[in-house]
This record gives structure tokens, C-alpha cells and sequence, in this order.
């Protein structure tokens, strides 16, 4: 079964709606953001949140101490590193902090798609203004022969999540401007598109 992330949660009545709707995982956004939430909120939202649901720390070029600051707090429980972070990062967060660890790999070619030493790989639109959150799609044709477990996102929302996991076939789908409205997370749309992966995939 294909599992579902919403991430840019920054408020507690979107806790709310993912506790309705209950995803896999959550997205808490530390970096730079429309959506960015700090350390103090990161904190009130993860104590809110169903325990059955998994909080992913996305973080963007960060220290690593700080990172590991708020795994040790237990405020997340997945790290999701979105920039230009290199693989002793990688492997230095996984072993001070116990964390799986989800590396973003922007695609615009095949030659973006990269061997890692995270745990998962995720697979999100190439944009030079910004890292990720952008919600344009990307060509998933370039995604044919990858193997593995992996993270799709790039502009998924109920209209096109159905032809993404067909198509693909991630192993977790990543979405969070596809379940907004002007620009805040949408309940009804949170559990619309939940209800459509749970339907498609059981």
C-alpha cells in the first residue's frame, strides 16, 4: 500500500485534520519557508499529533547539531535533508541521532537521480529559485527504472495522484500545496486525498 506524507503542517488545526485523516507521515518544514514552523511550534504541533503518525523534520543546509537538537527532543522522528547537503552529512545525522533520513534529489534529468546513503530518496521538481515547495509536477518518465524505496512529490494532488502512483509506483507520496487553499492546509482536500490513495491501493 502506498504510504501518504502532508507536509507543511504549521498550525494546530491542521494536527487536527491530519488526526482525521490520519496519513503516515507529516511534514514539519524548519527551513526557510511560506510554510516554515520553528522549533517551539515544531514542539506544540508534534505533542498534538496522533502517535500513530510519523513526524519528518524538513530541513534545508542546516547545522547539524541543530538537526539533532530537535531529534534528541523528540519533536521529529524522520529527517528529510532538501538541500545541498553531502553524504557525510547524511551519515553523520544518522548515526548521532538514530533517524532514518530522507535526501531530496531535484530532477530536471536522469543525471539527478543519485545513489545515497539515506535511508529513502525523494524525488521532487527541479526548481533553481527555490528547494522544493514549489508545486509544479516534473517528467515521471524520468523516474522508469529507478528501483527501491522512494518519495514522490512535485505538484500531487487529487487530480493527478491516481495517474502518479500508477505510473511511478512510490513507495510514499509527498503532497502539501495539492491540499491547500490560498495557501493554507485544507481539511476536506486533506482527507479527500487520503481517502483517494487508501481507495486506489488497498
Amino acid at each position: 500500500m502506498t504510504k501518504i506524507k502532508i507536509c507543511g503542517l504549521s498550525r494546530l488545526d491542521d494536527i487536527a485534520a491530519v488526526n482525521a485523516a490520519r496519513p503516515d507521515y507529516i511534514g514539519f518544514v524548519l527551513a526557510e519557508s511560506k510554510r516554515q514552523v520553528d522549533f517551539e511550534t515544531a514542539r506544540a504541533l508534534k505533542q498534538a499529533l496522533d502517535p500513530g503518525i510519523a513526524a519528518v523534520g524538513v530541513f534545508v543546509n542546516h547545522p547539524v547539531a541543530e538537526i539533532s537538537a530537535l531529534a534528541a527532543a523528540g519533536i521529529i522522528d524522520i529527517i528529510q535533508l532538501h538541500g545541498d547537503e553531502d553524504e557525510a552529512t547524511v551519515r553523520l545525522l544518522q548515526t548521532q541521532t538514530g533517524l532514518p533520513v530522507i535526501r531530496a534529489l531535484r530532477i530536471s534529468s536522469p543525471a539527478d537521480i543519485k545513489e545515497t546513503a539515506a535511508d529513502y530518496r525523494l524525488f521532487d521538481t527541479y526548481d533553481p529559485s527555490q528547494y522544493g515547495g514549489s508545486g509544479a509536477v516534473f517528467n515521471w518518465d524520468l523516474l522508469a527504472n529507478v528501483s527501491g524505496d522512494f518519495f514522490l512529490a512535485g505538484g500531487l494532488n487529487s487530480s493527478n495522484i491516481a495517474a502518479a502512483i500508477q505510473q511511478v509506483r512510490p513507495y510514499c507520496v509527498d503532497i502539501s500545496s495539492g491540499v491547500e487553499t490560498d495557501g493554507v492546509k485544507d481539511r476536506d482536500k486533506i482527507i479527500q486525498i487520503v481517502d483517494i490513495i487508501r481507495g486506489i491501493t488497498d
